[in-house]
Order: C-alpha cells, then sequence, then structure tokens
C-alpha cells in the first residue's frame, strides 16, 4: 500500500515537471512567506517537512466564533468540538489519548510554548480573532521542538499593518446568531518604525445546541514587538483567559437517533450531568518575553522565557475536582550562517527548558457543591531537551538536513490525604534522543520533491499516569509511545502560479501506543496497547481561475480542494484475552475531503464556501461502533470595503446548511456505549466589523 503511495507521488511530480517545462518562460519566482517550522526560515518550497500555513485570510474566511472548520481545511488535520469550547485536536490521528483537550500536539503561542508540562494544551483559551497566521507540522517534529508524536502548532498574533509612519487604528467586530450565539472584540492597534502593539479583548457566549452546553468566554491579550535596533528585536506577550462551560455527556446510539440535543441521562446509580451541574471552569494567564539579537551576518540568537498561572474546577459526575498549575520555562537558539567551500550552511543549536506544578483535589460532588474531600495530590513534571540541526545546500538544488534533540523527563507524585495512601513516587523516564534526517530537491524554486525519516517519543502525561482507575493509583508502569516516521512529498506551482499543489505519502510505525478506556463509573484508565501502523496519504490543491484583477468585476475566484487518506491499524493488540490485532486505528476516519470556493467582486461583495466529506470511524478499539459518514457545507456572504480612514465587513454565514445530523467530538471506547456527542444542525450567524484609523 505504502509503494502505492510513494508511486503516485512520483508520477504526479513527473507530471508536474512536464507541466512546468512548458510554462518555463513565463513564470516567475515564487512569492512565498518564509517557513517558521524546524528554525529553518526558508520558503515552503524549501522546507523537506510536511508543512501547512493558514494565513489571516484563511482564518477569516469563515464564522469568527471557532477555528474548528479553519483547521479542518488541512489535509491531515482534524478538530472536533464536543461542546462549544469543548475542544479535541489531532494530527494524523494523534487524538487516541486525547478523549479531551489537547494532548500529544505541541502548540506556541507568539513562539512560547502553550502546553504545559503534562503534554496538555488550553487551546480553548485562544480567541480565534486574536490569530493572525497558523502553521502546522505534522508528524514528529522531536528533532527541533522535543517529545511528541503528532505534530506542532505555531500559532500567530495579530499585528499592526503599517511600520514605516506611525499608525493607529481600532479594529471592532460584533456577531450574533442561533442558539444564543454572541461574540465581541476590541482591538487597539499600534505600528510603527519602532513598536508594532496589539491590545486585544473578546467575548464570546452560548447558549449551546444540547441541554447543559452553554458556554462563556473573556479574552485579554497584548502582544508587541519594540525595534530596538537594526539588530535587536524585544517581543512581550500576555494572554489573559477565563472561560466556563458545561459539559453535556456522550449518548448511546439509542438516544441519540431519538433525541440528539438531550445531555447524558441519569442512571439507576449515576446522576445525570444537569443535576450535577458538569462542566469546566477555567482561568488561564500566560506571559512571555522574547529576545531576537542578529549579533552579525553570520549569528543570531533568539531566547525567551515564559510563565503560565492556571485554575480549573471540574464538577463531574462521580467527583469535584479541582485544579492549580503553574508552569514556567525557557527557549534559546543560536543560528550560525557560513559557507564551507562552495557550500552554504546553517546551524541551529538550543534548548527548551520547562517545569510544571499541580495541586489536584478531588471532592465529592453534591449537585454542583463541593462535597468530602477524596484525594490530595501534589505533581510536579519538568523536562529538558538540547537540539542540534544543521541544513546544507549542496550542488544541483539539493538541502540536506540533519538533526536530533536529547530529552529528558521526570515526573514526581505525593499523596497529601490519607486514604487511599500511595507512597511518594519520583519517576525519571530514560533519554531519548531523536534523530531526524531530510532531503530536498528544488527545481528551479518551483517544484521540489523531499523525503524524510524522523523519530518521535511521547511520554505519559500526569493526567495518564493518575488513572482514575481503583481510586485515582499512580501508575509509573506505563511507558512511552515511540516510533519512527518515513516520509515523501512533492510541492509546487503550475501555470504561472494559478495552481499550487502538495501532496505527501508517509508511514509511521508506533510501538507503545496509549489508548483510552473508562470503568462503569466513567473514570479514565490508560494503557499501553502495543504498536499501530499509520499509513498515509495527503494531498493538497489551490487553484485561482481569477487571480488579482482590480479593473474586472469579479477579481479573484479560487477553488481549493484537501485530501486525507487514513490507512491506519493497530498491530500486536492484545487486550485482556482478546486479540484486536489489524483492527482499524480507533476515532480515526479512513477519508476526509475539503473543498471551497472563495469569490471577491471589485464591488465589495464576496463569498467564502466550504464543503467537508468525512468518513464513518470506529468508536472503540474492538470496531464493533461506527460514527456515520457525514457532509457538511457552509457558506459566508458579505461586503468588505475600504475608504479614507474606515474599513467595514458585513456578512451572513450559514454552518451545517444541509442539516446533518452528525455526532463532532465522539467518547472514544465509552462506558455504557455512550459515545455520541451531537454538533448543532443548521444555524447562522449574522456580524460586522470596523476598523477606524485614527
Amino acid at each position: 500500500m505504502l509503494k502505492f503511495y510513494f508511486s503516485n507521488i512520483l508520477i504526479f511530480s513527473f507530471i508536474a515537471l512536464n507541466s512546468f517545462a512548458q510554462k518555463a518562460d513565463s513564470t516567475k519566482q515564487l512569492n512565498e512567506v518564509i517557513v517558521r517550522g524546524f528554525e529553518s526560515e526558508r520558503k515552503l518550497s524549501e522546507t523537506a517537512a510536511s508543512v501547512n500555513l493558514l494565513t489571516i485570510k484563511d482564518i477569516q474566511r469563515f464564522e469568527n466564533t471557532t477555528l474548528v472548520p479553519v483547521f479542518n481545511t488541512l489535509a491531515g488535520v482534524r478538530m472536533e468540538e464536543r461542546s462549544p469550547g469543548s475542544y479535541r485536536l489531532a494530527i494524523r490521528g494523534s487524538s487516541l489519548r486525547s478523549p479531551f483537550g489537547v494532548r500529544n500536539v505541541k502548540v506556541y503561542w507568539n513562539d512560547i510554548p502553550l502546553t504545559d508540562g503534562n503534554g496538555n494544551t488550553f487551546l480553548n483559551a485562544i480567541d480565534m480573532n486574536t490569530i493572525s497566521n497558523i502553521e502546522v507540522i505534522k508528524g514528529p517534529a522531536g528533532s527541533v521542538y522535543g517529545a511528541g508524536t503528532g505534530g506542532v502548532i505555531l500559532l500567530g498574533g495579530s499585528k499592526a499593518e503599517g511600520k514605516k509612519e506611525s499608525t493607529n487604528y481600532l479594529t471592532s467586530s460584533i456577531a450574533y446568531g442561533s442558539y444564543g450565539l454572541q461574540n465581541r472584540n476590541l482591538a487597539w492597534n499600534v505600528a510603527s518604525a519602532k513598536v508594532n502593539s496589539v491590545l486585544s479583548y473578546a467575548h464570546a457566549q452560548s447558549d449551546g445546541y444540547r441541554q447543559n452546553s452553554a458556554m462563556v468566554r473573556d479574552v485579554l491579550s497584548w502582544r508587541s514587538s519594540y525595534f530596538v535596533s537594526d539588530k535587536k528585536t524585544l517581543n512581550i506577550s500576555t494572554l489573559y483567559s477565563d472561560i466556563h462551560y458545561q459539559t453535556p455527556g456522550g449518548l448511546t446510539q439509542a438516544q441519540f437517533e431519538k433525541d440528539p440535543s438531550q445531555a447524558r441521562l441519569a442512571t439507576a446509580t449515576l446522576p445525570s450531568p444537569i443535576q450535577q451541574k458538569a462542566g469546566i471552569y477555567q482561568k488561564l494567564f500566560n506571559i512571555g518575553v522574547s529576545q531576537e539579537y542578529h549579533l552579525n551576518s553570520h549569528w543570531t540568537n533568539v531566547t525567551s522565557v515564559y510563565g503560565t498561572i492556571s485554575e480549573l474546577r471540574n464538577p463531574f459526575i462521580t467527583n469535584y475536582e479541582i485544579r492549580n498549575e503553574q508552569t514556567f520555562g525557557g527557549r534559546t537558539r543560536m543560528n550560525y550562517v557560513f559557507d564551507l567551500g562552495q557550500l552554504k550552511n546553517r546551524f541551529t543549536v538550543g534548548g527548551e527548558l520547562q517545569k510544571s506544578a499541580w495541586v489536584i483535589r478531588n471532592f465529592g460532588n453534591k449537585a454542583g457543591v463541593i462535597d468530602t474531600l477524596q484525594t490530595n495530590d501534589n505533581v510536579a513534571a519538568w523536562n529538558y531537551f538540547l537540539f542540534g540541526q544543521l541544513e546544507t545546500d549542496l550542488p544541483q538544488n539539493f538541502i540536506l538536513t540533519i538533526g536530533g534533540s536529547y530529552n529528558r523527563f521526570k515526573y514526581d507524585f505525593t499523596r497529601l490525604s490519607d486514604a487511599p495512601k500511595i507512597k511518594p513516587i519520583s519517576e525519571l523516564l530514560p533519554a531519548a534522543f531523536l534523530p531526524r534526517i531530510a532531503l530536498l530537491k528544488n527545481i528551479q524554486d518551483k517544484i521540489s520533491i523531499f523525503a524524510s525519516v524522523s523519530s518521535g517519543f511521547s511520554p505519559p502525561t500526569v493526567t495518564e499516569y493518575i488513572s482514575g482507575y481503583q481510586t485515582s493509583s499512580f501508575v509509573p508502569s506505563l511507558a512511552p509511545e515511540k516510533g519512527i516516521n518515513y516520509e515523501i512529498g512533492t510541492r509546487g506551482n503550475l501555470f504561472n502560479k494559478r495552481i499550487n499543489f502538495d501532496v505527501t505519502a508517509y508511514s509511521f510505525r508506533l510501538k507503545n501506543t496509549i489508548v483510552r478506556r473508562t470503568d462503569n463509573a466513567g473514570r479514565e484508565i490508560f494503557t499501553n496497547a502495543g504498536s499501530t501502523l499509520q499509513n498515509g496519504l495527503e494531498l493538497s490543491l489551490n487553484c485561482f481561475i481569477i487571480k488579482h484583477v482590480d479593473k474586472e468585476f469579479i477579481q479573484e475566484l479560487r477553488l481549493f480542494t484537501s485530501y486525507t487518506f487514513n490507512d491506519y491499524s493497530f498491530k500486536n493488540y492484545l487486550q485482556l484475552k482478546t486479540d484486536l490485532s489489524g483492527n482499524a486505528l480507533t476515532g480515526v476516519p479512513r477519508q476526509v475531503w475539503v473543498s471551497g470556493l472563495d469569490l471577491q467582486t471589485k464591488i465589495g461583495v464576496y463569498l467564502n464556501s466550504t464543503f467537508n466529506f468525512t468518513d464513518r470511524m470506529p468508536l472503540n478499539d474492538a470496531n464493533t461502533v461506527y460514527a456515520n459518514s457525514y457532509k457538511l457545507l457552509n457558506a459566508r456572504i458579505g461586503f468588505r470595503k475600504s475608504f479614507k480612514r474606515v474599513g467595514l465587513n458585513i456578512y451572513t454565514a450559514g454552518d451545517n446548511l444541509l442539516n446533518e445530523v452528525y455526532s463532532l467530538g465522539n467518547d472514544i471506547n465509552a462506558v455504557g456505549n455512550r459515545f455520541f456527542n451531537a454538533a448543532m444542525p443548521r444555524n447562522w450567524q449574522f456580524g460586522a466589523s470596523l476598523s477606524l484609523f485614527l
């Protein structure tokens, strides 16, 4: 099967090269953004990795309330929403151990790690109105970013437009929609030769479609860059988020079909989420300072330090958890650019250190009120890694990349409560070395072909170590995941840059795969499930039928599509006495196809529309229950115009226009077969934004 993928890529590349040869005289050099991933600072066409870029234009083509449809336009990336505010993000099937939240995917916010020492990321703390660009690295990136087998996401905060002349302007947006949706944002932007600063406040709320699924979120953020000199730039980034969302719980197939809007029902032994006032109350404050210093034409250093404080309260059906967390850390890298004979080289060396500490207390939950103390735990985790990477421009337009990182992890666990008593545990995991090698062939900056081999390593998180089974015991025997990823791809542009393509095939062999189960009370159990084989094919195409034609009525018409094929299966997986080897990987659709259309007219009227087909997927390791496939259609039509000192955008948008009944964010391996979390039916949004230059 993998040979089939690779042969298709080679055939596609051959056709592309022939087309390029016929158009070479009329084609100009690609004007690409610079990729930050792998610290290479290269154009996308020169990056020997599977990397996707989303610009502010890609983000703003959707409703401004959620990042779910934005991420889901990317091949190999899947974002889910169990209820408003409750996100799950997977890169190439990495959500197997992410029943809630974001795990096994490392996220950076303005170059500051947003992922804590536990491997968790509170992605719902970010308001999408404050994001200007997204970069997604798919597959293991441990050679530069440390542990993780899923991938890396680099989020860039909004930047003020302009620099040469001092510019001050306000941007404001407001939106209302179905099921009590409200979204408001206000930002002050300053841009000059010495500073670029954005101060933003955003408020979002929704009553939700299901019972017990309301959400309220407030986000205050500030990002500022100070251009101290031609050689030195100082960056400051702060974020405060306060979010509360209710959790309705999963439904059985029969309950889902009868009334998908209902919350999980009470049983003879357990109350309902409504009775227990189940939900998440989460506050987070993050601050980071970084400095970029160009010593000379050869040496550059970037160093950052950061800290995060978070408080989480979670009234659940069986308990009431209070979790306080403190995380601090830093990252530094030194780049050295030099020539060795006729060869141009870039050497990068650096490291990252992070320490997190939690106070985790579990109480009884008496109708949403804290009851008797059950457990009181102190948990600490620290990790560091050192990395180095060498890039060499070889003859014949080849680029060779060799890198690797040395990783260490340690967990400390102390139970302060009397019962059930557990001895203090200090667990230092074995050191992990994660190498990566990649080779790219660039053909006149128009088409490139690359291949890479990289290793992945992902230790268990604190949440996985502290198993819910048998009254919250600590399970240090849980082994880290390890894997090797083989990848080959091609990308480029054809017909005077009107068609851009990106095709990647990969084979990822993962050992000690961590999977999640639940006991009868709904508490989590994590265990190693042998190995998995993950073969995949990802295709992205962008076609500009009309591009930047200012004098015509239709100024731009773009079609795009992305296709994902996942051939994922368990290997050597014995669940108790049942052999599940050969079963499809849980929670991963075999095929996903997303296509879209963007239209911009001279008078300011525009249209953005997206169609998403997601194949059915297994919901338990035994593959006895599947979520049905679904088709989603959304559209946004509006009027956007810039005047002398005012910019105006008015729009109306519709989501799930085909009114599909589907589950977005299924509970994997759910006890009692409560797998399904219904998504909203057809819904609408009306909004406007205004820019006022002072």
